[in-house]
């Protein structure tokens, strides 16, 4: 009686195992997904050379920018615009594309040149908006005041 006792408590304890284990099994299958997560879009920023803070009319002046990415996905494709809020100007690329304000042209080169030349004698304030093709932005603004006789001193 005592071995089949014991042949019982083994068979009982060999099938908890084989259900712990047909459970851990189960759990690790439906826990899997089937979609990998693929990193596509990384943030990026636009350094700019310093550039000066007055501007006088018919002046133009020169902003060296470059595309700072933190990742590089083949397909990004970036694009870039402005909005004049203060003053009179025009904005031109260095590839001589003149800007119309919140239209989106495409940024060929990491690296780039602006060229904004004052039309007015008041203050000249714009922002520049990059943006890629994922949604991220990044927003430049330039805030040019009037140059004067006065204020060089001369």
């Amino acid at each position: 009686m005592n071995i089949l006792n014991n042949k019982n408590k083994r068979t009982s304890i060999f099938k908890a195992l084989a259900l712990c284990l047909f459970a851990a099994v189960s759990f690790t299958f439906v826990s899997c997904d089937d979609d990998m997560d693929i990193q596509q879009s990384y943030p990026f920023t636009v350094e700019t050379m310093p550039v000066p803070n007055k501007v006088t009319k018919g002046q133009t002046v020169e902003i060296r920018c470059e595309l700072k990415k933190t990742g590089d996905f083949a397909n990004t494709l970036y694009t870039i615009r402005y909005f004049q809020f203060e003053g009179e100007g025009t904005l031109k690329m260095d590839n001589g594309i003149t800007f119309l304000p919140n239209d989106r042209y495409l940024l060929e080169n990491e690296k780039f040149r602006l060229y904004y030349t004052a039309q007015g004698d008041e203050a000249h304030n714009f922002i520049v908006v990059v943006e890629d093709n994922f949604g991220n932005s990044y927003e430049l603004e330039f805030d040019f005041n009037n140059r004067n006789v006065k204020d060089d001193g001369v």
